[in-house]
Protein backbone atom coordinates (compact mmCIF):
# COMPACT_ATOMS: atom_id res chain seq x y z
CA UNK A 1 0.00 0.00 0.00
CA UNK A 2 1.11 3.39 -0.83
CA UNK A 3 1.88 6.14 1.84
CA UNK A 4 -0.77 8.29 -0.38
CA UNK A 5 -3.39 5.43 0.01
CA UNK A 6 -3.33 5.26 3.56
CA UNK A 7 -4.55 9.11 4.16
CA UNK A 8 -3.11 11.18 7.23
CA UNK A 9 -0.75 13.83 7.03
CA UNK A 10 2.25 14.16 4.81
CA UNK A 11 1.35 10.63 3.96
CA UNK A 12 1.05 9.28 7.57
CA UNK A 13 -1.27 7.04 8.80
CA UNK A 14 -3.47 7.77 12.26
CA UNK A 15 -0.68 6.68 14.82
CA UNK A 16 2.30 5.81 12.16
CA UNK A 17 5.56 6.56 13.77
CA UNK A 18 8.11 9.42 12.82
CA UNK A 19 11.63 8.58 13.14
CA UNK A 20 12.94 9.40 16.20
CA UNK A 21 9.39 11.07 17.84
CA UNK A 22 7.51 8.10 18.67
CA UNK A 23 3.32 7.99 17.71
CA UNK A 24 1.16 10.93 16.73
CA UNK A 25 -1.94 11.62 18.29
CA UNK A 26 -4.99 10.15 16.68
CA UNK A 27 -7.63 12.82 15.70
CA UNK A 28 -10.59 13.59 18.32
CA UNK A 29 -8.26 12.56 21.68
CA UNK A 30 -6.79 15.66 23.26
CA UNK A 31 -2.71 15.22 24.21
CA UNK A 32 -3.61 15.03 27.94
CA UNK A 33 -5.70 12.28 28.07
CA UNK A 34 -8.41 9.96 27.13
CA UNK A 35 -11.81 11.86 25.56
CA UNK A 36 -14.74 11.87 28.01
CA UNK A 37 -17.93 10.74 27.08
CA UNK A 38 -19.75 14.12 27.35
CA UNK A 39 -17.86 15.45 25.10
CA UNK A 40 -15.19 17.40 26.77
CA UNK A 41 -11.72 16.88 26.09
CA UNK A 42 -9.31 15.38 28.64
CA UNK A 43 -6.37 17.08 30.50
CA UNK A 44 -6.52 21.03 30.89
CA UNK A 45 -7.47 21.86 27.83
CA UNK A 46 -11.43 21.74 28.36
CA UNK A 47 -10.72 23.53 31.92
CA UNK A 48 -11.37 27.23 32.49
CA UNK A 49 -8.88 29.92 33.76
CA UNK A 50 -8.81 28.54 37.05
CA UNK A 51 -9.14 24.74 36.64
CA UNK A 52 -13.01 24.43 36.92
CA UNK A 53 -14.87 22.28 34.69
CA UNK A 54 -17.87 23.60 32.58
CA UNK A 55 -20.28 21.52 35.27
CA UNK A 56 -18.99 24.34 37.65
CA UNK A 57 -19.90 27.09 35.81
CA UNK A 58 -22.50 28.84 38.16
CA UNK A 59 -21.90 27.57 41.50
CA UNK A 60 -19.25 30.61 42.60
CA UNK A 61 -22.49 32.54 41.90
CA UNK A 62 -24.78 30.51 44.02
CA UNK A 63 -22.19 30.22 46.10
CA UNK A 64 -21.57 34.29 46.41
CA UNK A 65 -25.50 34.33 46.38
CA UNK A 66 -26.01 32.82 49.47
CA UNK A 67 -22.52 34.00 51.28
CA UNK A 68 -23.21 38.07 51.09
CA UNK A 69 -26.85 38.27 52.78
CA UNK A 70 -25.01 36.06 55.53
CA UNK A 71 -22.21 38.15 55.76
CA UNK A 72 -24.49 40.95 55.87
CA UNK A 73 -26.45 39.30 58.71
CA UNK A 74 -23.46 38.84 60.45
CA UNK A 75 -21.97 42.43 60.56
CA UNK A 76 -25.43 43.87 61.06
CA UNK A 77 -25.61 41.94 64.39
CA UNK A 78 -21.87 42.70 65.57
CA UNK A 79 -23.17 46.52 64.56
CA UNK A 80 -25.97 45.78 67.08
CA UNK A 81 -24.04 44.22 69.84
CA UNK A 82 -21.65 46.89 69.77
CA UNK A 83 -24.30 49.47 70.47
CA UNK A 84 -26.08 47.20 73.10
CA UNK A 85 -22.51 47.36 74.70
CA UNK A 86 -21.99 50.89 74.43
CA UNK A 87 -25.54 51.48 75.97
CA UNK A 88 -24.58 49.47 79.02
CA UNK A 89 -22.01 51.19 79.58
CA UNK A 90 -23.66 54.81 79.57
CA UNK A 91 -26.43 52.79 81.80
CA UNK A 92 -23.45 51.73 84.32
CA UNK A 93 -21.83 55.77 84.03
CA UNK A 94 -25.19 57.30 84.59
CA UNK A 95 -26.25 55.37 87.93
CA UNK A 96 -22.58 56.06 89.06
CA UNK A 97 -23.23 59.91 88.51
CA UNK A 98 -26.57 60.05 89.92
CA UNK A 99 -25.38 57.64 92.84
CA UNK A 100 -22.45 60.45 93.46
CA UNK A 101 -24.69 63.45 93.30
CA UNK A 102 -26.69 61.80 95.99
CA UNK A 103 -24.28 60.90 98.02
CA UNK A 104 -23.03 64.62 97.90
CA UNK A 105 -27.21 65.27 99.49
CA UNK A 106 -27.42 67.08 95.88
CA UNK A 107 -31.29 67.62 95.32
CA UNK A 108 -33.64 65.30 93.97
CA UNK A 109 -34.00 67.31 90.73
CA UNK A 110 -30.06 67.87 90.10
CA UNK A 111 -29.38 63.93 90.67
CA UNK A 112 -31.79 62.56 88.09
CA UNK A 113 -31.22 65.52 85.66
CA UNK A 114 -27.13 64.71 85.99
CA UNK A 115 -28.33 60.45 86.01
CA UNK A 116 -30.10 60.97 82.56
CA UNK A 117 -27.57 63.15 81.00
CA UNK A 118 -25.10 60.70 81.21
CA UNK A 119 -27.61 58.13 80.44
CA UNK A 120 -28.69 56.65 76.87
CA UNK A 121 -31.86 58.05 75.39
CA UNK A 122 -34.88 56.58 76.36
CA UNK A 123 -33.48 55.84 80.23
CA UNK A 124 -35.91 55.70 82.95
CA UNK A 125 -33.89 56.92 86.30
CA UNK A 126 -34.85 55.96 89.40
CA UNK A 127 -33.14 57.04 93.33
CA UNK A 128 -33.71 56.14 96.74
CA UNK A 129 -32.57 55.64 100.56
CA UNK A 130 -32.23 53.24 102.37
CA UNK A 131 -30.72 53.91 105.63
CA UNK A 132 -27.44 55.67 104.99
CA UNK A 133 -27.11 54.34 101.54
CA UNK A 134 -28.71 55.80 98.66
CA UNK A 135 -29.07 53.53 95.27
CA UNK A 136 -29.69 54.91 91.84
CA UNK A 137 -30.79 52.58 89.32
CA UNK A 138 -31.04 53.39 85.40
CA UNK A 139 -32.79 51.62 82.62
CA UNK A 140 -32.76 51.91 79.07
CA UNK A 141 -34.07 50.05 76.29
CA UNK A 142 -31.46 48.68 73.67
CA UNK A 143 -31.10 50.54 70.07
CA UNK A 144 -32.44 48.18 66.81
CA UNK A 145 -35.55 47.02 65.61
CA UNK A 146 -38.20 45.31 68.07
CA UNK A 147 -37.64 41.75 68.42
CA UNK A 148 -33.78 42.88 69.12
CA UNK A 149 -34.84 45.11 71.94
CA UNK A 150 -33.82 44.33 75.47
CA UNK A 151 -33.68 46.10 78.80
CA UNK A 152 -30.72 47.23 79.97
CA UNK A 153 -30.20 48.17 83.39
CA UNK A 154 -27.33 49.00 86.04
CA UNK A 155 -27.84 50.27 89.61
CA UNK A 156 -24.88 52.05 91.91
CA UNK A 157 -25.06 52.86 95.09
CA UNK A 158 -22.67 55.39 97.60
CA UNK A 159 -22.83 55.82 100.76
CA UNK A 160 -24.33 59.66 102.13
CA UNK A 161 -21.78 62.09 103.21
CA UNK A 162 -23.56 62.98 106.49
CA UNK A 163 -23.49 59.66 107.66
CA UNK A 164 -19.48 59.87 107.23
CA UNK A 165 -17.12 60.41 109.54
CA UNK A 166 -19.26 61.31 112.70
CA UNK A 167 -17.71 63.77 115.28
CA UNK A 168 -14.42 65.34 114.46
CA UNK A 169 -10.87 65.67 116.37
Amino acid sequence: MRSSERGGRHGQGAGARLPGRGRLPRRGRAQGGPSHPDGERGGNVARGRHGRGRRDHGAVTAEAAVAIPVLVAFTMSLLWALAAASAQIQCVDAARVGARAAARSEPEATVLAAARDAAPRGARVEMGRTGGIWRVRVEAPTPGPGALTLTLSAEAAALAEETVGGAGP
